[in-house]
């Protein structure tokens, strides 16, 4: 089941299988406000790709990157596996307007692995309505389920326009990413 937020960024229910592959109901985020222009989250599924495709290219040139379709119907086919990758689509009025990645990774200063946000794009026409929000949101509750320690993510220092929401969500580290590529 989805999660369905309101536009004023209330939670209406949220349904998730938890890492024994139960059903559990986060009754922490029901609100008893219909919802007017709903925003619904799910994970992604096989049928979405043709949707997908335009938003992930989206948010590969705003990284002034691109990708071969094979190699994007690969990554999206990998997704839609959910074995050590995850996505999940929001609908914004039925059309799928945002998506977001993740994957698990074991830490050393941890017993338990962090989940690691690696992707998050939603379509500019539909940005500001909470989908982004959404979106990290239930990344949150599907790593609380898998019993990460913690949901960590990048973005570039000059990102305002998400940074302006990630500044609501959570906080800066202040760690700087160091990166050798390509190999």
């Amino acid at each position: 089941m989805p999660v369905v937020e309101e536009p004023q960024g209330r939670v209406r229910c949220v349904h998730w299988p938890a890492g024994n592959g139960r059903i559990r109901h986060h009754s922490r985020m029901t609100t008893t406000t219909p919802p007017t222009s709903a925003i619904a989250i799910r994970p992604i599924q096989a049928g979405d790709y043709e949707a997908w495709l335009p938003l992930w290219n989206g948010y590969l040139a705003f990284y002034g990157t691109a990708m071969p379709e094979a190699d994007a119907r690969h990554t999206f086919d990998r997704l839609c596996a959910g074995e050590r990758l995850h996505g999940f689509v929001a609908e914004v009025g039925g059309t799928v307007s945002g998506i977001v990645h993740c994957l698990f990774h074991p830490s050393t200063w941890t017993p338990t692995d962090y989940c690691y946000l690696q992707d998050l794009y939603v379509d500019p026409a539909c940005r500001g309505a909470g989908a982004g929000r959404a979106l990290i949101r239930a990344v949150v509750d599907f790593a609380r389920d898998r019993d990460a320690n913690r949901v960590i993510w990048l973005t570039n220092e000059d990102n305002a326009t998400a940074r302006a929401l990630y500044d609501t969500v959570a906080r800066t580290t202040g760690l700087i990413q160091y990166r050798i590529s390509p190999l």
